[in-house]
């Protein structure tokens, strides 16, 4: 037989035999993995696909001949979910969180005396088999029986209540803005020139005049007399920039985008009287502590948008410490973050945990020792957004938390230095709401220091790793320099 022969039928035994001890490796894995199963955590679950015309119920299968079921989406027919629920012995419920369909059967249930879990529906969406509603509440009610699952955070009543209507006032914001905007494209295509020459065309000058315009006012001069005495330009300036092209069409816009912003501002000084309500019933639930000896506060320009009530002292009431006392959180970014995340900060065990339920901390995506993805994880998270527009606001403060803006604006760019300033603003609130401790700015001057340090610190290491030594002379002038 020729040699080559022999060595292939050699290497085609070699291979079968391995084939044949893989199948019998497998099978004992297999008999180890049914030897172990799942440990049951919550034998009285229940999942809920949810739906906007339905929602469909899935409950163990020993406790009704049909275990999955189809509910309407009426209020009569939530009562009998949850009617048919308590006949089933269940005890704990798992929602999909899709749109806003969600809010009122999770209300209903937590009513009725059911744990309520809300969950991502990231978490779930990988469905063995077809994808169905049926398979969606079935897959749900398997996952949170073998306690799979992990509710998401939701706050209080009463700070869901808060947030309601803080989140309807942010709303009622963006839409004047819009109508201001309205307004301003109708000025400019009659050349009037009114948004350069005064500083806000919804302010005390500006509403004057195009009050003034829709009675009838046409002559420049006597439109320029509504001019306030603090207005940068003078009533020359206005009045030039007052002689425009009318037509009948963008009067007709400015007229109906001035009736809008008034209305809204209606329904702005409305919405504020609600959260004024809210906000006293925080005030006579919270015991008021004592205040903290805590450096005077930094003076700041009224807001044009800012509430007509009085935020920082509710704020002081409901907390017990000054949280604008943080570089760039000013009481109405303060009373959002306060809105979105509750009074008590125990949902989150430490200040990391409350930074990375914020998204504002870097990926940790490995895999075979190999970094990923760094970028922290996308988030509608309105918290997280407001401690990013207060780190945007530090790009000008000569404070510690400036400092580190500017420096890491420099290293990442600046969308990664909000992120970045973001983080320690978290961190600063969890520390300040979790064990009432006092805000003190160190100052620009003394960031600055103790980075030179550490830089020289990092220096002298490395010098010494390479047998040199980091040495200070003095320079011509009496300075202090470093060399090798």
């Amino acid at each position: 037989m020729p040699q080559g022969r022999v060595m292939r039928e050699d290497i085609a035994m070699a291979r079968a035999a391995r084939r044949q001890g893989a199948s019998q490796h497998h099978k004992r894995r297999s008999r180890r993995a049914r030897s172990a199963p799942f440990k049951q955590m919550n034998l009285n679950a229940a999942g809920i696909d949810v739906g906007a015309d339905a929602h469909w119920v899935a409950v163990p299968p020993d406790r009704d001949e049909e275990p999955v079921q189809r509910f309407g989406t009426f209020t009569a027919d939530l009562y009998a979910l949850a009617e048919w629920l308590r006949q089933c012995q269940i005890d704990t419920v798992v929602l999909e969180s899709t749109g806003v369909y969600w809010i009122t059967l999770f209300e209903v249930l937590e009513e009725r005396g059911f744990d309520v879990k809300l969950v991502d529906a990231h978490q779930a969406r990988q469905v063995p088999g077809r994808k169905t509603d049926v398979r969606d509440c079935q897959w749900l009610q398997e996952l949170h029986t073998y306690g799979l699952l992990r509710g998401a955070f939701r706050p209080e009543d009463q700070v869901c209540i808060l947030r309601s209507s803080l989140r309807q006032r942010s709303m009622l914001v963006a839409m004047a803005s819009r109508a201001v905007q309205h307004m301003q494209k109708a000025l400019e295509q009659m050349n009037l020139k009114l948004t350069e020459v005064v500083s806000d065309i919804n302010g005390k000058t500006g509403m004057a005049i195009l009050r003034a315009i829709l009675a009838g006012e046409r002559d420049p001069q006597r439109l320029a007399r509504h001019r306030d005495p603090r207005c940068k330009h003078d009533q020359a300036t206005l009045a030039k920039a007052l002689e425009g092209h009318w037509r009948a069409e963008h009067l007709f816009a400015l007229q109906q985008a001035l009736e809008q912003y008034e209305f809204l501002q209606q329904q702005l000084q409305a919405c504020e009287q609600q959260i004024d309500a809210c906000l006293q019933t925080f005030v006579t639930h919270v015991e008021v502590k004592p205040p903290q000896p805590t450096p005077a506060r930094k003076r700041r320009t009224r807001q044009r948008q800012a509430p007509s009530f009085d935020v920082h002292g509710y704020l002081n009431a409901m907390t017990g410490v000054d949280l604008t006392q943080i570089d760039g959180i000013d009481a109405l970014t303060a009373l959002k973050v306060i809105s979105e995340i509750g009074l008590d900060m125990t949902h989150w065990p430490t200040s990391k945990h409350f930074a990375s339920w914020l998204g504002l901390c870097p990926g940790n995506k490995l895999s075979g020792g190999k970094r990923y993805r760094m970028r922290s994880k996308p988030t509608a998270n309105r918290a997280a957004s407001a401690l990013r527009l207060a780190a945007q606001g530090l790009v000008h403060s000569h404070s510690a938390l400036g400092a580190y803006y500017r420096r890491m604006r420099t290293r990442l760019g600046a969308p990664k230095a909000m992120t970045a300033t973001a983080h320690k603003l978290a961190r600063l609130v969890y520390s300040m709401l979790r064990y009432g401790t006092a805000y003190v700015d160190a100052g620009q001057q003394a960031y600055e220091q103790k980075y030179r340090d550490r830089v020289l610190t990092n220096l002298q290491r490395k010098a010494k790793t390479f047998g040199y030594q980091l040495v200070h002379i003095e320079d011509i002038d009496g300075g202090v320099a470093s060399t090798l």
